[in-house]
């Protein structure tokens, strides 16, 4: 893919945060990780992949505007621009020795998304996307797959970990959607969930109570894959809503109506 030089620049600063990340990895053990929440942990790996990041975008960039999930966001100078970056989503993976996880950064022109990365060091596979040009992985163009059967489909979701308060709720949407398909998988990454519709990988993915640097990145690439994005309640969205479900054209229908329960 002949990408902007945006995105040029995204790339280079998500290899560079992979380099050190993918390090840290095999020092898992070793770690220095404090709690910031039930389930939910940040690392020395993780700060210091945002700042390797932030200095690179902010170096190449230095007027547009920053929202990051380690640090405070930054106005631009250019109020219409900003990134919006993960710099590690799948952290407890990654603390646990589980080789999935990603880095994800966005750029947001005037309110949207108009380009995305989505890099997974552990597997060497990069997924990008800018608006109106498609979505990539590496090499080769992404669609989403063209299953039109729910039995013969796989979703993805996020399961609530300890000191959430959506389990029931998603207790439900498995009890619905489970006999009519070929399964559900967790993996614990929203912005590889994303990545993974856009590949085919899976069909379609709903998950409540999201950051946006969890999604922005994925949002766009599975759009620019071919496949159907909206917010849980079908308004609004995603990224200010913090819910989403998407899925290739051939089950979203079906799938959307499953969880909505409708």
């Amino acid at each position: 893919m002949q990408g902007s030089a945006n995105l040029n620049v995204m790339i280079k600063a998500a290899r560079a945060a992979g380099r050190s990340l993918v390090k840290d990895f095999r020092e898992v053990e070793n770690l220095q990780v404090s709690s910031k929440g039930a389930g939910d942990f940040v690392s020395r790996a993780d700060i210091a992949a945002e700042k390797i990041i932030r200095d690179e975008l902010m170096q190449a960039r230095p007027n547009y505007g920053w929202v990051g999930e380690e640090s405070d966001a930054v106005e631009g100078k250019d109020p219409t621009r900003r990134w919006i970056v993960d710099p590690l989503d799948g952290t407890t993976n990654f603390l646990h020795g589980l080789p999935h996880w990603a880095v994800s950064i966005a750029l947001e022109h005037k309110g949207e998304i108009v380009s995305g990365v989505v890099f997974d060091p552990a597997k060497d596979e990069m997924f990008v996307a800018e608006k109106g040009a498609g979505a990539w992985l590496n090499e080769s163009r992404l669609r989403v797959s063209d299953r039109t059967k729910m039995i013969e489909s796989i979703f993805i979701t996020g399961l609530p970990f300890g000191g959430r308060g959506d389990l029931p709720e998603t207790l439900k949407d498995l009890g619905r959607l489970l006999p009519m398909t070929a399964g559900v998988r967790r993996w614990g990454s929203a912005a590889l969930d994303l990545a993974y519709v856009a590949a085919g990988r899976g069909d379609g993915y709903w998950e409540r109570r999201l950051n946006a640097w969890d999604i922005a990145a994925g949002l766009l690439i599975v759009r620019e894959a071919g496949g159907f994005v909206e917010s849980l309640s079908g308004e609004g969205d995603p990224l200010e809503t913090g819910d989403l479900i998407c899925g290739n054209p051939g089950v979203f229908d079906k799938f959307s109506k499953t969880i909505r329960n409708v």
